[in-house]
């Protein structure tokens, strides 16, 4: 099998704190802006239900759709960009109050492709379209916005670092289709524009703090988006996969295509080796392999591979001390759908 790409330097090393782990990703704090209108008991109810802490931008954001569209805040961007604010925005909106049971949030609005960094916030009101905050940890803040189109695969593409910047990205290329509606895009533009700067957001696709953490990042894994994983100074915390991505998805493709089952036993022979590999580096604390090849099984979307993901992601996330991301993987692999759910709905 061949080998991936090196290590990462000791600049990467470095942008670790000294206890291993993930330095802040970014602060909750938008300098120099007037506070959202979110209250403290609704910030801690949105921690209670997601176990998440949520950025400020997307309070702002909800206080933006507010002024925008006052009788229907979710749906505020639907006639201009065909977009609807779901996720969290349907708790700020109280949408979880009329159920009688607790819903499991983090699968709310949980699409096909979504690892469980990836937190759905927006979606097309008429594909699979959607964006979502990823995180690298629970216990961080979002590091962007991130877009996935889940009827074409698993590509997680990076659209800024605050909902605001997604938003804008989106609209961009809504003005180039033939027939749009170019005043009222422009005029909602310009309403974004004036917002963001106000709040001192950036509209950057790719902001400073995005690129610094691409130098954390070990590999990008099929869905491209990157994991970052703490690598202490004698190189301990990520070792590569014995196989290329374009390796792995051949033998992922054999497995799942295989006509008998003896040929896909056969074919599950070198993921079996892999999984002996990732033993090995769990003992010497090279966590990040594991969760390497767990996560790009699951990117694959093969149905034959769900029982090797909940052995190999949970493992990986309670080894990295992430454990919330454990548990929706396993919610989600037990619930997987082509169709993703609203949680909300009665």
């Amino acid at each position: 099998m061949a080998g991936r790409a090196k290590r990462k330097s000791k600049a990467f090393q470095e942008s670790f704190a000294e206890n291993g782990k993930l330095k802040k990703a970014r602060t909750n704090e938008i300098k120099n802006a007037p506070p959202s209108s979110i209250n403290s008991h609704q910030r801690d109810e949105m921690k209670e239900l997601y176990s998440l802490e949520m950025p400020e931008d997307l309070y702002h954001f909800w206080d933006f759709c507010k002024e925008y569209c006052a009788d229907n805040p979710r749906g505020a961007l639907i006639d201009t960009l065909g977009l609807q604010l779901v996720g969290p925005f349907d708790v700020l909106a109280g949408a979880h109050t009329k159920l009688e049971t607790k819903p499991n949030l983090n699968l709310h609005w949980r699409y096909f492709y979504d690892p469980p960094e990836f937190q759905t916030i927006i979606r097309s009101d008429s594909s699979q379209l959607h964006f979502g905050y990823y995180r690298d940890s629970p216990d961080l803040l979002p590091s962007f916005v991130g877009e996935n189109d889940a009827k074409k695969g698993c590509t997680i593409t990076q659209m800024g670092e605050n909902v605001f910047a997604a938003v804008f990205l989106y609209l961009q290329r809504k003005k180039k289709e033939k027939g749009s509606q170019k005043p009222d895009l422009e005029s909602l533009e310009v309403k974004l524009q004036d917002k963001a700067e106000a709040l001192g957001l950036s509209l950057e696709q790719k902001t400073k703090e995005m690129k610094q953490r691409d130098k954390k990042v070990v590999t990008k894994t099929f869905h491209g988006a990157g994991i970052v994983v703490p690598v202490d100074k004698n190189d301990v915390g990520y070792r590569e996969l014995p196989e290329t991505d374009a390796g792995l998805k051949k033998i992922c493709k054999a497995i799942a295509e295989a006509k008998t089952d003896e040929e896909r036993i056969k074919a599950f022979g070198p993921i079996q080796e892999m999984i002996t590999f990732v033993q090995f580096a769990n003992d010497e604390c090279d966590y990040g392999m594991g969760y390497e090849l767990g996560m790009d099984l699951f990117c694959y979307g093969s149905h034959y591979f769900h029982k090797i993901i909940k052995q190999l992601l949970p493992m990986a996330y309670n080894l990295l001390k992430r454990s919330l991301f454990g548990e929706i993987v396993e919610a989600h692999l037990s619930n997987r759908s082509n169709e993703p759910m609203d949680r909300l709905s009665n």
